[in-house]
């Protein structure tokens, strides 16, 4: 599983099997955050599971589920809110994506640099372009 760095705060990955979830607590993930509808697809871990096995690793589990295309607002809210607790976070989706846009969309609410965001998404291997447009 590769985990992607978009600044010293968040990082992103594709979907995450439990068993996988002690590793970002050691590396200092504090709070875990789930960016797709809870059955998706099938053979996925559900909420209550990951919750479960966050909490075994000490982590704070958040769902902020929307389907692709879809992120609202509130979605970007509900992560500002996230970002502003200072906490180390670790949001994944089926590729990542869903989770890339969502933390551009919640930096830009939070006032930061679109180009620096851009920059730090496109290292990544992520496109915000659509996020950028749209805040």
């Amino acid at each position: 599983m590769e985990f992607k760095l978009l600044d010293p705060q968040v990082s992103v990955s594709e979907e995450l099997a439990p068993g996988a979830i002690q590793a970002l607590a050691d590396a200092g993930v504090e709070v875990l955050v789930c960016n797709r509808p809870e059955y998706e697809s099938e053979n996925l871990a559900t909420f209550d599971e990951l919750a479960s096995a966050a909490a075994e690793a000490g982590m704070e589990f958040s769902a902020i589920p929307f389907s692709r295309g879809q992120m609202q607002p509130a979605h970007s809210q509900a992560f500002a809110e996230l970002l502003d607790s200072g906490k180390r976070i670790h949001a994944f989706c089926r590729t990542g994506n869903r989770s890339c846009n969502l933390w551009a969309a919640s930096r830009c609410v939070q006032g930061a640099d679109k180009s620096e965001l851009q920059a730090a998404a496109q290292q990544a291997g992520y496109d915000i372009s659509g996020v950028l447009v749209t805040y």
